[in-house]
């Protein structure tokens, strides 16, 4: 079986000069990239409130999810990824909001700092289409 591989772009200047994706979609699999908490103008949204950065995450995986043909209900997993892991709490009850009856495994962990310093958070997600018919 052999599955096409559809590159989802947001419209990141940086994609083609890193040589990466928003997202992959191959069949009904879809990893969406390390999402930062950039608006669409391309500033930090929310600087130094890690609920508003979380929202800002999830709203931009959310639409490469529809870019891709599918949406939040069909994530698998997320991992988030802090700068300072105290907040977790604030972070996850942004999380919960989105996937509270989704309910995907979740990894949290902490880095030191982001390429950009205004990054509390970048969260990753996966997902499978789950009434693909390829």
């Amino acid at each position: 079986m052999s599955f096409d591989r559809e590159l989802i772009s947001n419209g990141n200047p940086m994609e083609p000069i890193v040589g990466f994706s928003r997202a992959v979609r191959v069949g009904p699999f879809i990893s969406v990239g390390g999402t930062a908490p950039v608006g669409p103008d391309g500033k930090t949204v929310g600087i130094g409130d890690v609920a508003a950065q979380t929202r800002q995450c999830i709203e931009t995986i959310k639409a490469a999810l529809e870019q891709a043909g599918t949406g939040l209900h069909d994530v698998v997993r997320t991992r988030i990824i802090l700068t300072d892991v105290n907040d977790w709490k604030a972070a996850v009850d942004v999380r919960k909001e989105y996937f509270r009856d989704v309910r995907p495994v979740d990894t949290i962990m902490a880095i030191d700092r982001f390429v950009n310093p205004e990054w509390l958070i970048e969260i990753e997600a996966d997902a499978v289409i789950a009434n693909w018919d390829g």
